[in-house]
């Protein structure tokens, strides 16, 4: 399945955001990668530039392609309503993305490969497929297989601290949860000025 290979360090530090989880490359040099250093940070950008960056940012997060992330604007653009805020609740509906909401581990790259691994249930039923998308009420579990349900548990209790999205609800004990409603795109912090992304596919 595609998806993203390649260092994440070094995207990290070229939009100066951990977009992949906690990076201690970007608290040790928190600028541009380059022969530049710390100057390269200080270069002057395009309006474009800017709108690219932001993305860019918002398709590493989430871990698409380019193909993959443009399907899902234009799908966001069919929908009625804001684009932005539905581009959102589109890539926030990922199945890969609710098992990290529930904090089946600790990254999207995790939870990516714990779907794939054929660890989760919709509905009762085995789910592969990262991109499946999760609908208000569907209830999302862990197989009933001792490695899964380990797996799951160690996961969950890395990331206790991490309080679940209010759009979810999350039993630890049965590892099981359930999408109540689709979110709000106030309460996604994505990093990211949408709007921004709007404009530039907009073009």
């Amino acid at each position: 399945m595609a998806r993203y290979l390649g260092p994440t360090d070094r995207i990290n530090r070229r939009y100066g955001v951990a977009l992949f989880g906690p990076s201690k490359a970007l608290e040790r040099r928190p600028y541009p990668p380059g022969q530049h250093g710390a100057r390269g940070a200080r270069r002057k950008h395009s309006d474009y530039s800017v709108a690219l960056g932001e993305k860019q940012k918002l398709r590493y997060q989430y871990g698409l392609l380019e193909k993959q992330f443009r399907r899902y604007f234009e799908e966001a653009q069919r929908r009625k309503g804001i684009t932005g805020d539905t581009l959102i609740q589109l890539l926030e509906s990922r199945l890969d993305n609710v098992v990290y909401r529930f904090g089946m581990g600790n990254t999207r790259r995790a939870a990516r490969q714990f779907v794939n691994h054929g660890h989760v249930l919709v509905n009762g039923n085995r789910v592969d497929i990262p991109s499946y998308v999760v609908k208000p009420g569907d209830v999302v579990s862990v197989r009933s297989s001792g490695s899964s349900q380990q797996l799951a548990m160690r996961m969950a209790d890395s990331t206790q601290a991490t309080p679940v999205m209010d759009w979810l609800t999350f039993d630890k004990d049965k590892l099981t949860g359930t999408m109540d409603r689709l979110p709000e795109a106030s309460e996604i912090n994505t990093m990211v000025n949408v709007q921004l992304v709007v404009e530039l596919y907009s073009r």
